[in-house]
């Protein structure tokens, strides 16, 4: 069947997505959904729950009120939890049910706002996506709703698109401080690890904006539309990190952006040696590969976030079956453990644990990204 998983997991839900863009910000998210859901969203998917709280809850949505349609209860669920908890805003994320039965979020959205006098805004989430597509809306809403007009501060930058499901453990934020601080960049925000609402509603004094993941590149886009803050497009991994840091002091001085995942790389003549996964750290980890194997390799992207972010020798895939296919003639691969189960028998695999798709079954073998030694990794 075409467009399957047979063998394969699939990448972490768009609701999960949304719901760890906004976990550290003080908001209360409230899913849409049957009870007894809340699992999925949280501890499988989002390891912070084990270091602290953030107010993610279900809607408990019963049959009855599926069927009927029951707003009011959703509607004063939410304000009698809002008025005791006092959340800095409110985030409402659909599942599949309410999404097949047309509920109107952004009505109860402005219902909400009105009665509870703070921020109330709807990510358009529906179950049928991955965590890309529900953490890129989460962090576009945030662009949409918090950030204020401010005046351009040099030699600063934001970091968008950072979650544990790219990033992994919580040291990765003060690697990419680190990274930011060797090209010459003070920190204003961190979208959102480690950062508050406040240090996000700064965000437009920055004068560049570092997309880590396909996460943040919506985001970047209305930062840019909105202040005319440049990107730059990339993941500072081995001989990439150079040209990431050149990219990010070019485009601060210019005003133009870039994406050096894609740009800082040229198209693979075959599908000899394939780098499996999100679309901006493979194509980061692509261009430090092509300086040390001193040829091209491809990204294939399983992920549903891509545009703008791929080559044309890149394979964006859908499904188990093309997945195998684009791997097909593969001698060497880079992916999450799990893709070594549709990889050609007698191609090398190299695992790199990925938390938004291995989940927790990956953790043990996890790597640091940002300290990833690229020579030591391709000659496994």
């Amino acid at each position: 069947m075409n467009r399957s998983h047979r063998i394969l997991p699939v990448y972490t839900g768009d609701v999960s997505g949304a719901c760890s863009a906004l976990f550290e910000l003080g908001g209360m998210v409230v899913i849409h959904d049957p009870s007894g859901c809340n699992s999925t969203y949280n501890t499988h998917d989002e390891t912070r729950w084990y270091d602290h709280d953030s107010l993610i809850f279900i809607s408990a949505l019963t049959e009855k009120d599926a069927i009927l349609g029951n707003d009011d209860k959703l509607l004063h669920n939410v304000m009698d939890a809002a008025r005791e908890l006092k959340p800095r805003f409110v985030a409402l994320c659909n599942s599949p049910v309410p999404f097949l039965s047309g509920t109107d979020f952004p009505a109860l959205c402005r219902l909400l706002e009105r009665e509870l006098h703070i921020p109330c805004f709807y990510v358009r989430t529906n179950g049928m996506h991955d965590y890309t597509v529900g953490a890129g809306a989460a962090f576009d809403a945030l662009a949409h709703r918090f950030v204020m007009p401010a005046h351009v501060q040099p030699n600063t930058l934001n970091i968008l698109g950072l979650t544990p499901l790219d990033g992994g453990a919580h040291d990765v934020v003060r690697d990419l401080h680190a990274f930011a601080h060797e090209a010459g960049f003070e920190v204003v925000s961190c979208w959102a690890m480690d950062s508050s609402l406040d240090h996000i509603a700064r965000a437009g004094s920055a004068a560049v904006n570092l997309v880590v993941s396909s996460t943040g590149f919506a985001a970047a886009k209305t930062l840019q539309q909105r202040f005319g803050t440049p990107y730059v497009v990339g993941w500072p991994v081995g001989a990439s990190r150079d040209v990431l840091a050149q990219a990010l002091r070019d485009a601060a001085t210019s005003g133009m952006s870039a994406t050096t995942c894609r740009n800082a790389r040229t198209a693979a003549t075959d599908g000899s040696v394939c780098l499996v996964g999100e679309p901006v750290t493979m194509g980061s980890l692509a261009v430090a590969a092509q300086h040390e194997l001193g040829t091209p390799v491809r990204v294939v992207c399983p992920t549903e976030t891509y545009d703008g972010l791929l080559l044309a020798s890149d394979v964006a895939t859908n499904g188990e079956e093309e997945v195998e296919e684009a791997l097909a003639a593969a001698q060497l691969i880079v992916g999450d453990p799990f893709f070594s189960w549709v990889a050609p028998k007698d191609a090398r695999f190299v695992s790199l644990p990925h938390q938004a798709f291995s989940g927790r079954n990956g953790w043990k073998g996890r790597r640091d990204l940002t300290h990833l030694d690229v020579s030591a990794l391709l000659s496994r």
